[in-house]
């Protein structure tokens, strides 16, 4: 594992069973900081008219599964990864576990940003190491569709390796996507879910 890779899951994990997440703007010792937790921003993006293939082997209409009704709650990941794509699937895993207490419905996509490697196959086995519910949903198509998706949401970064921590949300079609980048607790992403859900 390389030191980058070493020091992101040491971020990673001491946020991630901190006691009680940090808000944003508030240091450990319950002090405002000028510095946020993690990035948030609203922003429009066009899903691009293409066709993935789910971990079932169903090929779809990408944008058609986005515009199912269901809120939606978005994430960039791919089966080899070491790093980055273990924390973000196991914070999804925390996050469907809470919103189905909460009794809340939300369509969580995870699109595989290495397709060539990533079979339908390979995704459902991903899936259920995590204990993907029939509410959340991989994605994988041609290297061209996974290209396309990502720079649609402003998270292509060239190489794999390069990609960050970004979840994208959004309440329901033609509301705007809520993006927030960093390394959250499942309470905060499903704070941020909630918080969300309740804008007007």
């Amino acid at each position: 594992m390389s030191l980058r890779a070493a020091l992101t899951l040491i971020i990673f994990f001491a946020a991630f069973f901190s006691p009680r997440p940090l808000l944003a703007g508030e240091s450990n010792d319950g002090q405002k900081t000028d510095a946020p937790e993690y990035a948030r921003a609203l922003a429009n993006y066009d899903t691009p008219d293409v066709a993935v293939i789910r971990q079932d082997g169903k090929k779809l209409s990408f944008g058609k599964e986005l515009d199912d009704g269901r809120p939606v709650i978005l994430n960039f990941v791919f089966v080899s990864c070491s790093a980055i794509c273990p924390m973000l699937s196991h914070l999804f895993s925390k996050v469907q576990t809470k919103l189905a207490k909460d009794g809340q419905k939300a369509h969580m996509v995870s699109i595989s940003i290495d397709p060539e490697n990533d079979t339908p196959a390979k995704l459902a086995e991903y899936a259920k190491k995590f204990g993907a519910g029939s509410d959340w949903n991989f994605y994988t198509g041609t290297r061209e569709v996974s290209i396309a998706i990502q720079k649609a949401f402003n998270a292509y970064r060239g190489d794999k390796m390069n990609h960050t921590s970004i979840i994208l949300m959004r309440a329901k079609p033609g509301k705007p996507w809520l993006r927030v980048e960093g390394f959250l607790s499942p309470d905060a992403v499903a704070r941020e879910y909630h918080t969300m859900l309740q804008q007007p």
